[in-house]
C-alpha cells in the first residue's frame, strides 16, 4: 500500500484538474443564507478590519487555503506555491494527507514549506483511519512528528469513510473508533483539529467529538468537491455510483448544526466555499475561518501571482459584503452569529 500512495496521490490531483468532481445535485445551501443589506452602511469600505486570530496565528482574512495534495514532486511545486502565496497575503495553508511522508521519508520534501512561509499559520493532516485499524496503526507519536517535520502549528485529523469506502482496500474500520480517539488525542502534545473531506459533519457527530482535547473542528460540507466522486474516478475511469457522490451534510447545515452541538469548538466552514459572500455567510453562521480548496489548485500550476490574485479577490468580495451590511470588522459578524 504505502508504494501505490505516491501514485493515488498524482491520480487525484489528476482528477481534480481533468474531471467534474464537485457534487452534481447538492448545494451548499449558502446560497439560501441571506446576507443584510443596507443603503446607508455607517461604515467606510477602507476603515473595515478583516484581521482575525485562529489557533494563537493573526490572519489577514478569515482565510486558509485548504488541504490538498503532497507525495510526490508535482505536489511539491503546489504545496511550495500556495505556502508562498499564503505568506504574501498573510493567510493561512492546511497540507494535503502526510501518511505518505512519513511512510516514505524521501515524500517528506513535497509538505516542507517553512522555508518559504516562515510566518503561516500551517496545519499538517493525517488520516483518522491510520489511528483506527491495520498495520500503520498510529498514535500520538505520529501526529507530533508530522507536525515537527514541517513546522506545523497544529495537525488535522481527517474523517472521511465515504471517500475510503470507495477505494480498494480502503481504511473502513471505523468502530471504536471515538473511544480510540479518546486514547490517543490527550497525548499529544500537538493542537489537534478534527476535519471531514468534503462530505460534511453533522451535530451528533460534533456533540461526540466536542468531548475530545482538539482545538478546532472543520465541518467540510457536502456542495464543493465529493471525494467520493473523485475516487470514483480514480477507480473506474468513470463515475458508476453517482448517488454515493451525492451523500453528505451540506456546508450550511453543518454550521449550524455544529455550532449548537459545540459551541465552545472553533468551527472552520469549507465545502464548496467560492467566494467572499460565502465566505461572510459562513461567519454568520458561526464559522471563525474559512477554507477553500478546489479553486486554488489550478492556480497553483500558473504560480505564485495567480494564487495572490484570487486570494486578494476573495478577500475584497468579502469586504464589500461586510460594507454593505454595516460591519466594521469580521469580528462584528462573529460576535453576532
Amino acid at each position: 500500500m504505502t508504494g501505490e500512495l505516491p501514485e493515488r496521490k498524482l491520480r487525484h490531483l489528476d482528477a481534480c484538474l481533468t474531471r467534474d468532481v464537485q457534487f452534481q445535485t447538492v448545494t451548499t445551501g449558502l446560497e439560501a443564507v441571506p446576507w443584510p443589506y443596507r443603503a446607508l452602511p455607517g461604515v467606510n469600505l477602507d476603515d473595515i478590519d478583516l484581521g482575525v486570530t485562529f489557533l494563537g496565528k493573526r490572519l489577514s482574512a478569515p482565510l486558509l487555503i485548504g488541504a490538498m495534495t503532497g507525495g510526490a514532486e508535482r505536489a511539491r511545486q503546489i504545496n511550495r506555491t500556495l505556502a508562498e502565496a499564503a505568506q504574501r497575503t498573510g493567510i493561512g495553508l492546511m497540507l494535503g494527507s502526510q501518511r505518505v511522508m512519513l511512510e516514505r521519508p524521501d515524500a517528506r520534501a513535497s509538505f516542507q514549506v517553512r522555508d518559504v512561509a516562515p510566518d503561516i499559520l500551517l496545519i499538517g493532516n493525517l488520516g483518522a483511519g491510520q489511528f483506527l485499524t491495520g498495520a500503520s496503526f498510529y498514535g500520538a507519536a505520529e501526529i507530533d512528528r508530522a507536525a515537527a517535520l514541517v513546522g506545523a502549528d497544529a495537525v488535522a485529523l481527517h474523517l472521511n469513510p465515504l471517500q475510503e469506502a470507495m477505494q480498494p482496500g480502503g481504511d473502513t474500520a471505523y468502530q471504536g473508533a471515538l473511544a480510540r480517539l479518546a486514547t490517543v488525542l490527550p497525548e499529544c502534545r500537538t493542537p489537534v483539529l478534527i476535519k471531514e473531506v468534503g462530505h460534511g459533519i453533522g451535530g451528533e457527530v460534533a456533540r461526540e467529538l466536542s468531548r475530545l482535547p482538539i482545538a478546532a473542528l472543520d465541518v467540510a460540507g457536502a456542495g464543493g468537491t465529493s471525494w467520493a466522486r473523485v475516487e470514483q474516478w480514480v477507480r473506474w475511469g468513470e463515475v458508476p455510483f453517482p448517488a454515493l457522490g451525492e451523500l453528505g451534510v451540506p456546508t450550511a447545515r453543518a454550521l449550524q448544526e455544529c455550532r449548537v452541538a459545540a459551541p465552545a469548538l472553533p468551527l472552520v466552514a469549507s465545502g464548496g466555499v467560492r467566494s467572499g459572500l460565502d465566505m461572510a455567510k459562513c461567519l454568520s453562521l458561526g464559522a471563525g475561518v474559512c477554507a477553500v480548496a478546489l479553486p486554488f489548485l489550478p492556480l497553483a500550476l500558473e504560480g505564485v501571482e495567480a494564487v495572490v490574485a484570487h486570494i486578494e479577490r476573495l478577500k475584497w468580495e468579502l469586504r464589500v459584503a461586510l460594507f454593505v451590511a454595516g460591519y466594521g470588522s469580521v469580528m462584528q459578524v462573529r460576535a453576532e452569529a
